[in-house]
C-alpha cells in the first residue's frame, strides 16, 4: 500500500492523515483548524503524503507550506486544485467542487474567504491563526 492509500484509508475516522514510510499522524476536527494547529506545532509534515476531507484555496495554501508530496481530497476545490497545481503538488480526489461551501451552506467558506487575498502559504497560515485564535 503506498503512502497515499494508507493515508486515505485512515480518513474514515479522522479528518486529517499523513503518512511517511513508518510514520503516520492523524487528527480529528472540523475545518482547516487541525492542520493550521499542526503547523503551528512544527509537526513533520514534510515529503508526508497528506489526505483530508475537504481541500479548498486555504488548505491548500497550507499543504504547500507543509512541503507535503502530494494530496487526496474526499471533496476539492477548484481554487484548491489551482493551488496544489502551481506548487507543483499532485492530487487525487473523490469529488471536485467549484468552491467550498460554509457549514450553513448558503455562501462560501469563511476560510476560503480569509486567504482570498493572498497566494503566499506563510501569510494563509497567519490570517488563519487569527481567523481562528491560535
Amino acid at each position: 500500500m503506498t503512502d497515499l492509500e494508507r493515508a486515505k484509508s485512515l480518513l474514515s475516522e479522522n479528518s486529517l492523515a499523513f503518512c511517511r514510510g513508518e510514520f503516520c499522524l492523524t487528527r480529528q476536527g472540523s475545518g482547516i483548524r487541525p492542520l493550521a494547529e499542526l503547523l503551528l506545532e512544527k509537526a513533520p509534515l514534510q515529503d508526508c503524503s497528506a489526505a483530508d476531507k475537504i481541500v479548498g484555496r486555504a488548505a491548500a495554501l497550507l499543504f504547500a507550506l507543509a512541503g507535503v508530496r502530494e494530496v487526496y481530497a474526499g471533496v476539492l476545490s477548484a481554487g484548491g486544485a489551482e493551488v496544489l497545481a502551481s506548487a507543483g503538488i499532485p492530487i487525487r480526489w473523490g469529488q471536485k467542487v467549484p468552491f467550498i461551501v460554509n457549514r450553513r451552506g448558503d455562501g462560501p467558506c469563511p476560510m476560503e474567504q480569509t486567504v482570498a487575498g493572498t497566494d503566499d502559504p506563510q501569510t494563509a497560515l497567519l490570517l488563519l491563526r487569527d481567523k481562528l485564535g491560535l
